[in-house]
């Protein structure tokens, strides 16, 4: 499992383990009952703190991605792949929104987001 880590971004670690991850699952790279890499396996090989990805670990389980053995590891749960691409998609209408309104607190038209929008796109 190949996760990247970006420090520079306003995103928490542990967010940006735990939408790395729904996307895996998402696209099939991980499958039900897959077993994902342990708490310290994971925090070594990103050379992150051990509770950042036990945090993301428990955001997946509550959110009813993963599911955790005691002493055996954590597993990927049964998922509806359609169910949690639609949940992405409605987070980033969510985003989409919230930058839309923030342009046109700065004064930037519509058109001008749009423009914005589609150059960001081509990037």
């Amino acid at each position: 499992m190949k996760l990247i880590i970006n420090t520079s971004l306003m995103v928490p670690i542990y967010e940006q383990i735990t939408d790395q991850i729904k996307t895996l699952i998402r696209n099939g790279e991980l499958k039900e009952n897959d077993n994902l890499p342990s708490v310290r396996t994971l925090s070594k090989e990103l050379k992150i703190s051990a509770l950042t990805v036990k945090k993301a670990y428990d955001n997946l389980e509550s959110e009813g991605y993963t599911v955790t053995v005691h002493g055996k590891g954590t597993y990927v749960a049964a998922i509806n792949t359609e169910l949690l691409l639609e949940e992405q998609k409605k987070e980033l209408e969510a985003d989409l929104e919230q930058a839309i309104q923030k342009g046109r607190r700065f004064g930037i038209s519509d058109e001008d987001i749009k423009s914005l929008f589609e150059l960001i796109l081509e990037g």
